[in-house]
């Protein structure tokens, strides 16, 4: 079994055994919060933060057996102890977290997490109401107003889907054009259907446009930087010269949108076609903006 799903398990024993599905969100956010490098992350939802990762191992948990579910609760069905198979450093954030907020109520929880972390209440369509004008003041200081127009680019190697979600968000991003060719991943949350879905509930726009994308079987072989130069060479002599009509495109949503970003896989641009398609736009006719990459 994956650790981070011990940690779960874990954190539902030290709770009884059951806990509601609002509660689980925020006590595990509270152990995440106190952690440098926690099994999850997390995004500012309409019920203020929220892990997509932890609930689809919640899926998993309940199809396999370990966690019953209903429609406000999870209930721990496996007998193993999975506290004590932790290391003993999350045993003890987990019982800090649990003696300090176990007894609060959802309410409790909702201000206490709203209040202390506004940037992950940005999006919630009850922070007006659960919070007092003068403090809900925080939560409007939190989101990000940021409108200069301005061309990003995004991988998702090496993070996850909501420190991704994340980037996007702090950086105001409302459309994100998925430049792969074929977009599937065997990373959750990335093939195009769950991107689209978890995009949209966060008010930005997911577009696919595969013609400037590389046929996966001409990135076999990458081993060394000359490796993905020629690749790219060979990228900018055919695909860049054929696609003048998609670029364009883009351009036009960046103009109409303002902030738009471009995504593949690679962390590293220079080993990424997008920072070559991001170029080509550069070059297109009253292009005087900024390319950023996150």
């Amino acid at each position: 079994m994956f650790y981070r799903r011990k940690v779960i398990l874990g954190l539902i024993e030290l709770l009884g055994g059951e806990v509601e599905k609002l509660r689980f969100q925020k006590l595990l956010f509270l152990y995440a919060m106190k952690k440098q490098n926690p099994e999850y992350d997390f995004i500012p939802y309409k019920f203020g933060c929220y892990s997509y990762s932890a609930k689809a191992d919640m899926n998993t948990m309940v199809k396999k057996g370990y966690l019953s579910e209903t429609e406000n609760k999870y209930g721990k069905i496996d007998s193993t102890n999975f506290f004590q198979k932790l290391k003993s450093e999350d045993r003890d954030i987990l019982n800090q977290v649990v003696s300090d907020y176990g007894e609060m109520s959802s309410n409790a929880l909702i201000r206490h997490t709203y209040l202390n972390f506004p940037f992950y209440a940005i999006r919630s369509t009850i922070a007006k109401d659960v919070l007092p004008a003068q403090l809900f003041e925080r939560v409007i200081n939190a989101t990000p107003n940021e409108t200069e127009t301005t061309l990003f680019t995004i991988g998702y190697e090496g993070i996850s889907l909501e420190m991704y979600l994340q980037k996007l968000v702090r950086n105001n991003v409302k459309v994100l054009v998925d430049v792969r060719k074929n977009p599937l991943s065997m990373k959750f949350g990335f093939s195009k259907s769950l991107l689209k879905r978890y995009c949209n509930s966060l008010d930005i726009e997911y577009i696919h446009i595969p013609e400037v994308g590389i046929n996966s079987d001409k990135r076999q072989q990458l081993e060394t930087q000359a490796d993905y130069d020629f690749l790219f060479a060979e990228y900018r002599k055919t695909t860049l010269s054929e696609t003048s009509e998609a670029q364009k495109q883009i351009l036009s949503l960046l103009n109409q949108n303002k902030r738009i970003a471009l995504t593949c896989f690679e962390a590293e641009p220079c080993q990424c076609h997008r920072s070559h398609l991001a170029n080509a736009i550069q070059c297109l006719p009253d292009f005087n903006y900024p390319v950023k990459h996150l």
